[in-house]
C-alpha cells in the first residue's frame, strides 16, 4: 500500500543533523568526489572507462559496506539493444531494498512511496522526486552517495575515503559481468544476446556529427572537469544502432552534463538551445507494464509501448491482440494497450457495435478486453451458413464527435465465436455372414482456376493488351478450371464488377448480379464454354474523368449441374429480378481479378 508523506517524511533539522553528521565523518579525510554514470546501454566508470550491457541482466554498480547498488536492463524497440530500465539500493541494516523506476516510481521493498515536492526520508535515505527525475541520498561507513535516476540515465555521486573493498561496474566497467550478475534480479535467459537487421532509417555519420557536439562549446566548459571521450563514445555506439527516438537523440548530451553540474557545478549554459534539446522528465509520472516502456507514440506525446520481445508474438501477423476467447455463452477478445498506443489508437474511443459496451483496461498489463454474452449481447451479429452459426461483433472508433475533421485513427477489430452444424451419427452392428461393408473419410480433391482474355468467341486469340484497348472492342473472357468433372460440376459466376482503383476502390461498375449479366447493360453475355467454365463477353469502355486504368473482379462458385437452385435463371430478361442476396454469403467464395489501363 502507498506510503503517505507524513510517516516517512523528517523534519528539516533531522535532515540537518544527517547531513552535518556526514560532514563530520569526511573532515580531514581525503575527499574524492566521483561520478558514474549508466546511460542506455553504457557504463561509463569512475575513472572515466566505458563498457556496454548487451543483454537484460542485472548488475552490481556499486557494493560497500552497508550498500549494495544495482542496475536492471530491458530491451526496447530493437532486441538487440538493451537500456538502463531501473536502479536499486540495497541497505544492510535495516534490510530494505529501495527501487527507482520509469516514470519516478519510488518503491520501499513491496510498497510504493507517494513523493511529492518535499523529501522523505526513510531508514535514514533522504528520498526527492523533482519534475525531470528522483535522488536518493544516503551517508554510510565515511561515504556520502546520491544517486539519480530519470527514467533513462542514472547518475552515481561518491564522496569520501575509497575504500579497498568496494566493487561493482561502477568501480571498473570491464569487470567480469558473470561475477557481478544478480540472478535474483535477472530471469533465467536474461544473458541470451539477440541480432536484427541493421535499421536503415539510421545516418550514423549524422548521428556521430551529433555526438561530437560534446566536444564544442558549450559543454567545453566542463572539459577540464570530465572528459567528453567516453560520453561521446557511448552515444555514437547507441545511435549506431539503434534510432534516435523517444529523446534518445538528447540522453548522452543530457547525461553529460548532469554529470557535469555534480561535479563542478558548471549547468553549460546554453546547451539545450545549441543542441535543439527540451528539458528532461517527457515520461515523468509515465507508470508503465513489465512489457512497456514509455516513449513517443505517433504523436510525440508519451506513451507506454510494446518491448521488442512481446511484441514479437503479435507483430508477424499484424494482430493487436490474443486470439477470441469462446466459453459457454460468452465471447472475448484482449488487445494490448501498448500495440494500440503504437498505431495512435486511443482506448477511450473504443467500443463494440453497441457504443454503451466499451473495453475493461487491466491496470497492471494495459491488456483491454471486449466481451459479449446472451445476457448483454452488445450488438452482436448472428449469422448462418451451411456447416456454421457465427455471432460476429466489432471493435470500432467511436466518430460521435461533429468536427469536420478527426486525426483518431479509424479501427475496426471483426472477433466471433461460432457453432458447427451437428454432424450425422451412426451405429454399426456386426451381422453374421452378409457382407463386409466400410466407409472412407472424404478427403479434398485439387483443382485449378484460369482467367484469360481473348478477342474472339472461340477463345482461340488472346487479347494483346500492349497496343491498347478501344473502346467499341468485345472482351471475351473466359473463366476456367482444371481438375473437375465438367460433366457434372460447373462454374457459376455470381458476380463481376469493375472499379478505377485497385483492390475495390474508386468508381464501380457491376458487369454480373447475382449471375446474371447486368440487365442495363445489352454487351454483357454469359455462356459456358462446354469444359465446365464459363465465358463472359462484354464492350470494353473506360470510367468518366478517370482514365488511369479498369479493374475487374469476380466472384465464382461451384455447383452441380443437376442443382439448379445453385444456378442462376436468367430467361426472363425484360422482368425485373427480385434481389435474392443472402444474409450471408456463400462460403469459400473463389475471387479473381485482372486489371489493364
Amino acid at each position: 500500500m502507498p506510503l503517505s508523506v507524513g510517516s516517512l517524511a523528517s523534519s528539516n533539522m533531522l535532515r540537518l543533523l544527517l547531513y552535518l553528521a556526514a560532514l563530520c565523518q569526511l573532515t580531514g579525510a581525503s575527499s574524492t568526489p566521483a561520478t558514474c554514470t549508466v546511460s542506455g546501454p553504457a557504463v561509463i566508470d569512475f575513472s572515466r572507462r566505458v563498457s556496454f550491457i548487451r543483454d537484460r541482466c542485472a548488475y552490481t554498480l556499486m557494493s560497500g559496506p552497508g550498500l549494495q547498488l544495482l542496475a536492471a536492463f530491458k530491451e526496447r524497440r530493437r532486441t538487440d539493444v538493451s537500456f538502463l530500465d531501473r536502479v536499486i539500493l540495497r541497505l544492510d541494516e535495516p534490510a530494505v531494498d529501495i527501487h527507482l523506476g520509469q516514470g519516478g516510481k519510488v518503491q520501499l521493498n513491496d510498497s510504493t512511496l507517494s513523493l511529492n515536492s518535499s523529501s522523505q526520508t526513510p531508514h535514514g535515505v533522504e528520498i526527492s522526486k523533482e519534475v525531470n527525475g528522483v535522488t536518493v541520498r544516503v551517508s554510510l561507513s565515511n561515504f556520502l552517495t546520491s544517486i539519480f535516476f530519470d527514467g533513462t540515465t542514472a547518475q552515481i555521486y561518491v564522496k569520501g575515503p575509497e575504500p579497498a573493498s568496494l566493487q561493482g561496474l561502477c568501480v571498473n566497467s570491464s569487470s567480469s559481468l558473470r561475477e557481478v550478475m544478480l540472478s535474483e534480479f535477472s530471469s533465467s535467459s536474461c544473458e541470451t544476446q539477440s541480432s536484427e537487421a541493421a535499421d536503415g532509417r539510421i545516418n550514423c555519420t549524422k548521428m556521430t556529427e551529433r555526438c561530437n557536439l560534446l566536444k564544442e562549446a558549450p559543454f567545453t566548459s566542463c572539459h577540464s572537469h570530465i572528459d567528453p571521450e567516453p560520453y561521446a563514445a557511448a552515444c555514437i555506439d547507441t545511435l549506431c544502432r539503434y534510432p534516435a527516438v523517444d529523446g534518445l537523440s538528447c540522453q548522452f548530451l543530457e547525461a553529460y552534463a548532469g554529470a557535469c553540474s555534480l561535479l563542478s557545478n558548471d549547468t553549460l549554459e546554453g546547451w539545450r538551445s545549441k543542441a535543439s534539446c527540451c528539458k528532461s522528465g517527457f515520461c515523468q509520472d509515465t507508470f508503465c507494464s513489465a512489457h512497456e516502456f514509455c516513449g513517443e507514440d505517433v504523436g510525440g506525446r508519451p506513451a507506454c509501448l510494446c518491448r521488442a520481445q512481446f511484441a514479437s508474438k503479435y507483430r508477424p501477423t499484424g494482430a493487436l491482440g490474443d486470439p477470441t476467447v469462446c466459453r459457454q455463452n460468452y465471447a472475448s477478445v484482449s488487445l494490448a494497450g501498448c500495440l494500440l498506443a503504437e498505431k495512435g489508437i486511443n482506448i477511450s474511443v473504443l467500443h463494440l457495435n453497441d457504443p454503451a459496451c466499451r473495453g475493461h483496461v487491466d491496470e497492471r498489463t494495459h491488456m483491454v478486453t471486449f466481451g459479449f454474452n446472451d445476457s448483454k449481447p452488445c450488438g452482436t451479429v448472428v449469422m448462418a451458413s451451411d456447416n456454421k452459426i457465427t455471432y460476429k461483433n466489432t471493435i470500432k472508433t467511436d466518430n460521435a464527435t461533429s468536427a469536420p475533421i478527426t486525426r483518431q485513427v479509424f479501427t475496426n477489430i471483426d472477433f466471433s465465436c461460432f457453432y458447427r452444424q451437428p454432424e450425422v451419427k451412426a451405429m454399426s452392428f456386426k451381422m453374421k455372414g452378409g457382407t463386409a461393408m466400410q466407409q472412407i473419410e472424404s478427403g479434398s480433391w485439387n483443382y485449378s482456376l484460369s482467367m484469360s482474355m481473348f478477342a474472339d468467341a472461340a477463345c482461340t486469340t488472346p487479347l494483346d493488351f500492349s497496343g491498347g484497348i478501344q473502346t467499341d472492342q468485345i472482351i471475351y473472357m473466359n473463366l476456367d478450371t482444371g481438375g473437375l468433372d465438367g460433366n457434372i460440376i460447373t462454374l457459376v459466376i455470381k458476380a463481376c464488377w469493375a472499379t478505377s482503383a485497385q483492390n475495390g476502390g474508386g468508381l464501380r461498375y457491376d458487369l454480373i448480379i447475382n449471375g446474371c449479366g447486368n440487365p442495363s447493360d445489352r454487351t454483357v453475355k454469359v455462356v459456358e464454354n462446354g469444359k465446365g467454365g464459363t465465358v463472359l463477353s462484354f464492350q470494353m469502355f473506360q470510367f468518366k474523368g478517370d482514365a488511369s486504368g479498369v479493374f475487374l473482379s469476380c466472384k465464382m462458385k461451384l455447383c452441380l449441374k443437376s442443382d439448379l437452385g445453385c444456378q442462376p435463371n436468367c430467361q426472363q430478361k425484360n422482368r425485373r429480378q427480385r434481389s435474392v442476396r443472402p444474409l450471408y454469403e456463400d462460403e469459400n467464395p473463389a475471387i479473381v481479378s485482372v486489371s489493364w489501363s
